[in-house]
């Protein structure tokens, strides 16, 4: 009789470049007046599934949670404002499977033990890389993370990219239509195909 013995769980680690590396991550360029359109749009594909998207203010997580009630989805917005009572109620609901989109800031998240999320939306980017990478983070291994990254917030997908040493997949969604606003200016879109967007911060002393 052969002796049987456990095989060893494969530690996971939480660095930046293992996040990275694991994680299916993409980015979607859009201005800032048409992310709620894009967002209706990726959300059509985890209408089932347990979604956190990340915001900066307090205000926009619950304009989206109207918005996205208003479109039936099944959605609450999670932040400062509300009593811990509510926050831990929220929390039940989502890991429980009763409610499948929680809307917060990343100052919230962080207190939230949320469990088994399959996509994080940063529908605003962190102001550090770190932010980004702590997003991620909170699905382990199983997660999908997308970026919806406006014209004024390239700069600090640069400083994501490489901080991870990592460049970010980029992709459009069917069906969108960018609009034009009143201040409209005809800027010539960045042009990336020069070089990977994570060296563009490297300066000419470093690539010496």
């Amino acid at each position: 009789m052969s002796e049987q013995t456990d095989t060893p769980k494969e530690e996971i680690y939480y660095d930046q470049r293992s996040v990275a590396l694991r994680t299916t991550q993409s980015i979607y360029f859009v201005k800032e007046h048409d992310k709620a359109t894009m967002l209706l749009l990726l959300l059509n594909d985890y209408k089932e599934k347990q979604v956190v998207i990340v915001v900066k203010s307090k205000k926009k997580a619950d304009a989206l949670s109207e918005l996205l009630k208003s479109k039936e989805f099944n959605a609450t917005a999670v932040h400062g404002n509300h009593r811990e009572t509510q926050q831990q109620e929220a929390t039940g609901k989502f890991n429980d499977g009763s409610l499948h989109i929680i809307i917060t800031t990343d100052m919230i998240l962080k207190t939230l033990a949320l469990e088994n999320i399959k996509l994080v939306i940063s529908y605003h980017l962190p102001e550090l890389p770190q932010g980004y990478y702590n997003r991620l983070a909170f699905m382990k291994e199983m997660g999908v993370g997308m970026a919806l990254v406006s014209p004024e917030d390239e700069y600090l997908l640069d400083e994501i990219e490489y901080n991870m040493k990592k460049e970010i997949e980029e992709k459009t969604v069917e069906g969108f239509v960018a609009t034009d606003t009143p201040t409209h200016t005809n800027k010539t879109k960045k042009d990336r195909t020069k070089k990977p967007r994570h060296r563009k911060n490297k300066t000419k002393k470093e690539q010496e």
